[in-house]
């Protein structure tokens, strides 16, 4: 089987080679064909004109989605505009200023184009997942219209000290931080529910600690998320520089 893989990554190579070097000389043919006519081309490939360095310094100061524009002008374009030396620092740019970075764009070996896309993809993601909770550290306050006891206990409203902090663990318990008066030192548990309907359309998502009201999951747009009802607040604290990222290996619609 491996043997059969590395053939046929083999013979996709030396077909794209094929296919360059025809696409190359159909220009050279063109370009000498005017020439012998007496005129002059009309256009010609900035690739090679410039050459693939100086298109890197170009497409380098285009964005993202134009640099992907490139991708289907031609296979030459392809291979320029896929480079890691570009989408490195689109990666970068993407990634400034999120508050997770998503762990299967960091998977070893993944080109850096395709971590942009996925990156991409799994930002939009509004479907949180055990990897998701269990990987961020939660800042826990109460809401406005709660009682105003679990107020008073509360450095959110006091602002008589840090956060409260919340952690989900992999067994689906729930854990304070040591002498946090609200925790109290009881048994938590949580559960993700889920249900869909036709063609994957997600009709109800949330969030359930114990028996106590249903938390409502929302993403920001710096990729943190929030969980919410109508008496307290679950926000991720913010840990892009995590070694290995934070969510899901694997995509998640």
């Amino acid at each position: 089987m491996v043997e059969l893989q590395e053939n046929q990554s083999k013979d996709m190579d030396e077909g794209m080679a094929l296919a360059m070097e025809t696409e190359g000389k159909e220009r050279k043919r063109k370009r000498k064909k005017m020439k012998e006519e007496g005129g002059r081309p009309l256009c010609q490939d900035p690739l090679d004109l410039l050459g693939r360095d100086l298109m890197l310094r170009v497409l380098n100061n285009l964005d993202a989605r134009s640099v992907a524009r490139c991708l289907v002008v031609s296979l030459s374009w392809n291979r320029v505009a896929s480079s890691d030396l570009l989408w490195t620092s689109k990666c970068e740019e993407l990634w400034n200023g999120k508050a997770h970075i998503p762990r299967l764009s960091l998977v070893q070996g993944v080109s850096k184009l395709d971590a942009y896309s996925l990156s991409v993809m799994d930002g939009k993601r509004t479907r949180i997942v055990k990897d998701d909770l269990c990987d961020h550290v939660w800042e826990f306050h109460f809401t406005k219209v709660a009682p105003e006891y679990w107020r008073n206990l509360d450095p959110y409203w006091k602002g008589n000290g840090p956060p409260m902090h919340r952690y989900f663990h992999k067994d689906g318990s729930q854990t304070a931080d040591p002498g946090d008066k609200v925790w109290g030192g009881h048994e938590c548990c949580y559960t993700i529910v889920t249900s869909i309907i036709g063609e994957g359309k997600i009709r109800e998502h949330y969030v359930r600690i114990n028996r106590w009201l249903p938390l409502a999951v929302s993403r920001k747009q710096d990729w943190s998320w929030e969980m919410s009802n109508n008496f307290y607040c679950y926000s991720s604290v913010p840990d892009p520089c995590k070694e290995g990222g934070t969510g899901p290996l694997f995509l998640v619609m």
